[in-house]
């Protein structure tokens, strides 16, 4: 057991910071078509050039060079669209700096792994959870020198990090590379070109509490009319006062709906985007608001009455109901979901198959436990070597995804969601509980018994199921308990409680009084009562 990490505790998950909505601008016409383009264009070159200049200023920005920044956008835009420029482009600067942080680390992961293993004789197996040597000689040579390779990669984003260079693609890395690769990304020449310019535009304003239905730029009325106020260079295209162009289509935004019409008619802070999709040629604008901290409840307070522990794979989601005592009541329940094609059907997936778990838990109105997966450190080849299924399985798993959205879900229907660490669960829950909850009618699998092991664990419980009675007799004979007592714990050389009542037919009730008096046994002046003992059933749980 000393090779054993220590659990974390477990703790509720705070509820969603934010909300996002989206609708459709149906409806536009040829003119209003070419203004969002126009401006999108306009405000998109203006971030890059300011993306250039944060890029090149480096870890040594200030706030005198943001709003040099800022005044050099505002001639040729507006106040509010160089703040909304600006503050865009720190967020861009500020993700990237973060991806290279995990890059830097998982380069690390990589460069020590591989050293330890070299360092290891050919063919030496692994012991203690760290890897053994490589198998052959031409193995240990390959990674030699992808070990060269790793260090000048990890040496050279250490010189970019202490100098605060990053390097960001706007439109994105992966669409640019796509550009000498058009045969294999299934887009000609002018569909790239038309994805390129897209993804560059800029239309996108951040709300002000206090101003007219909360957006000053880009408003959008109760009623669905949305109007632009348009950059200083492009005025000349203004429809109505003020420099504003409305656009011909009204917007309606069905999911929680009322919420933004309260927020808008309250003049409180909305922030907008417009985006073109070029896949299904049509524009969209979202609708973005901040929400007020919550007051996250009490773990004892979600602990009552049992908790769903859930056991989340590469194809389903395992849950298992357990009352507050840990013990599985009912069935296991399974809710699959299939990972491949496009993007938008594994999000439709994974919507759909939260949507049942949740619903579910609804109905027996209890909380859910999760774990706290990252497997930003377990993708690496070092670490997993040959085996690519089992690389590929926990690449394709979305952890971040899945728990981000079943948060931001769990908190429309009210049910709160504890997480847990995962250490052991997969594990312990199979030895301990797979072959006790298998009977002639269900066959719970390993996923079924790791979903129990979470779920107890959020419930403060361990994972092991009770302790044994002694077999025949107080001496143990047959073998030693399931669980011993830890030597830390107090009162675990004391007496057994003794039980009243009578034990054989020969003993009346009441007598036996030293039978638990262990310092009374075998000294002179007391009588060593010899007589048998028996334990009452303990509950299925400590």
């Amino acid at each position: 057991m000393g090779g054993l990490r220590e659990v974390a505790a477990s703790f509720v998950v705070p509820g969603p910071s934010g909300v996002a909505i989206r609708a459709g601008l149906k409806g536009l016409t040829g003119q209003d078509e070419t203004v969002l383009r126009q401006v999108g264009a306009l405000l998109g070159s203006l971030a890059s050039r300011d993306l250039k200049a944060r890029c090149a200023a480096g870890s040594a920005h200030d706030g005198e060079q943001w709003a040099r920044r800022k005044r050099a956008l505002t001639g040729e835009s507006s106040s509010r669209w160089a703040g909304s420029i600006t503050k865009a482009t720190h967020d861009q600067w500020a993700l990237a700096r973060r991806g290279q942080l995990a890059h830097m680390q998982n380069l690390r992961a990589g460069v020590e792994t591989i050293t330890h293993r070299l360092s290891q004789p050919i063919g030496a197996k692994g012991a203690k959870g760290a890897p053994g040597g490589y198998g052959s000689r031409k193995e240990w040579f390959a990674k030699s020198r992808r070990l060269q390779l790793l260090e000048d990669r990890l040496d050279g984003e250490r010189a970019d990090w202490e100098a605060g260079r990053v390097r960001v693609v706007r439109g994105g890395r992966k669409l640019a590379g796509a550009r000498h690769h058009l045969d294999a990304a299934r887009l000609s020449e002018a569909q790239w070109r038309l994805r390129w310019q897209a993804g560059r535009w800029f239309l996108q304003a951040d709300g002000e509490t206090g101003k007219p239905f909360g957006n000053e730029t880009i408003r959008v009325t109760p009623g669905g009319e949305v109007s632009i106020k348009l950059p200083a260079a492009l005025a000349d295209l203004a429809n109505a006062p003020h420099g504003r162009y409305v656009l011909a289509c009204r917007v309606r935004f069905h999911h929680r709906g009322e919420q933004w019409a309260d927020r808008v008619a309250a003049h409180r802070a909305v922030a907008y985007r417009i985006h073109y999709d070029t896949g299904r040629n049509r524009w969209y604008v979202t609708a973005s608001w901040q929400n007020a901290p919550v007051t996250t409840m009490p773990l004892s307070a979600a602990r009552a009455g049992g908790l769903v522990g859930v056991d989340m794979n590469a194809d389903h989601l395992a849950a298992w109901r357990l009352d507050q005592h840990g013990n599985p009541v009912g069935a296991p329940r399974r809710f699959d979901y299939q990972l491949d094609g496009t993007a938008q059907h594994r999000d439709a997936q994974l919507r759909h198959a939260l949507t049942r778990l949740l619903h579910w838990t609804v109905r027996h109105g209890l909380s859910l436990a999760i774990e706290d997966l990252d497997f930003a450190a377990e993708k690496t080849r070092e670490k997993h070597g040959r085996r690519k299924r089992f690389r590929k399985l926990i690449s394709g798993m979305p952890t971040a995804r899945l728990r981000a959205r079943l948060v931001s879900m769990a908190a429309e229907l009210g049910v709160t969601v504890v997480a847990v660490d995962p250490a052991y669960t997969s594990r312990w829950g199979a030895q301990h509980w797979q072959k006790p909850l298998t009977t002639k009618n269900r066959k719970p699998t390993r996923h079924d018994a790791a979903a129990v092991a979470i779920g107890r664990r959020a419930l403060g419980c361990p994972i092991r199921r009770r302790t044994a009675p002694p077999p025949h007799d107080r001496s143990d004979r047959v073998g030693h308990r399931t669980v011993q007592a830890r030597p830390d714990t107090p009162g675990r050389e004391g007496p057994r409680p003794r039980i009243p009542g009578p034990r054989t037919r020969s003993v009346p009730p009441g007598h036996g009084a030293k039978a638990g008096d262990q310092r009374a046994h075998n000294r002179s002046g007391h009588t060593a009562e010899h007589e048998p003992w028996t334990q009452d059933s303990l509950p299925l749980s400590l």
